[in-house]
Order: C-alpha cells, then structure tokens, then sequence
C-alpha cells in the first residue's frame, strides 16, 4: 500500500519529502513533483504568508489538508500549494517544479515560450500555467476532480536547501533550509538568494 492523504496532517516541514515524485494532474496535464518549498505559520516562519495569522488571502492555509491554496504573485502570476497540517495550524508545500508526463502537447500550447519541455514546469508560476490552475480554484481538493494527486509509493531519494527568492530572515539558509527536490531531476529550478534574504 502507498502513501495517501494522511501524510499531509503533519506539518509542511515533515510531510515534503513524500510529496517528490507524486503526479498531480488537472484540465488534461499531468506533472510529476521534483521540487517543493515549505512554509509554516503561527509566527514559525518569517517566509511564510501566515507569519501574522489568518486573512483572507491565507485562509485557504488554515483549512483541511490534502486541499490547494492558490494566490497571485506580483499580481500577475497564480502560485500552488499544498495544505498541510490539522485544521487551524497553517502550512503548506509550495509547489516549485516538476516534469510533464502526460499532456505534453497541451503544456506546449499554454507555455508557448518555453525554450524546452524542461522548462514547461520549471518554478512555481510555469508550473501553475502548465497545469492550467486558476485563481478561483483556491481551497479545491487536490484528491477530487478536477485535480488528482497520485503519491508515490514510496519515499524518493532527495537533497534540501535554503528556499528560492525569500526574503529577510525567512531566506536564511541554516534556519530554514526548507527548499525540497529530487537531485539530478532537469526540472529542478536553479537556486536564487534574494538580495535581503539573511
């Protein structure tokens, strides 16, 4: 028997290593996870969208697990996470990249300006264009149409790091080394230090 959705009761820092490998798939394209971020809140981690506590931007996060919270960044592009934790705790797995596996052709017509099919889900934003995951899908189940996520069925060989782009001490390395990915995985996105990241 495999992985399932219990793993995603725990809080984002425990449940990431499971979740390299899964297959999550949505509106004809599927993807497999090779690079994950994790954010906790409750005044945990500076990096994290539910550092201060519950808004309305967050609040997906504070909800049931196994469920996605989307959000727009530099209002322009849709991020997608993973929820983690009991009900109230917040945290979740941003997901960063992975490699197209089903729905190739259909990732190429929504990433028209990918250089390779390495790059069709390569960071967050790609990732959630590739996939086709809207705004308005914000506190969806990821296990119920239209979404599946396939965990694998067993834990994945991985490396972990500090995370991509955080800023002040949510980017420091020897703290939250809370960056997730499959080593020698092509999709994997190149490593940038925010320049007041700690």
């Amino acid at each position: 028997m495999g992985l399932d959705r219990t793993l995603f009761d725990q809080p984002a820092v425990e449940a990431a290593p499971f979740l390299l490998g899964a297959v999550l798939s949505h509106a004809g394209v599927s993807v497999r996870l090779t690079e994950v971020e994790a954010y906790l809140g409750g005044g945990v981690d500076p990096g994290s969208h539910a550092f201060r506590g519950q808004t309305a931007r967050n609040s997906s996060m504070y909800g049931p697990s196994g469920h996605l919270y989307a959000y727009f960044t530099y209002g322009m592009h849709v991020c997608a996470n993973v929820v983690c934790s009991p009900v109230g705790q917040a945290s979740g797995l941003l997901l960063r990249a992975g490699d197209v596996v089903e729905g190739l052709e259909l990732a190429r017509e929504r990433r028209p300006t990918s250089r390779s099919d390495r790059d069709l889900a390569r960071g967050p934003a790609r990732l959630s264009v590739a996939l086709g995951i809207r705004l308005d899908e914000n506190g969806a189940d990821l296990f119920a149409e239209p979404f599946e996520l396939t965990l694998p069925e067993h834990p994945v060989a991985y490396q972990t790091g500090p995370r991509t782009g955080v800023s002040g001490d949510g980017g420091a390395a020897e703290q939250f080394p809370w960056r997730f990915w499959m080593p020698g995985e092509p999709s994997v996105s190149p490593y940038k230090r925010h320049p007041r990241s700690r």
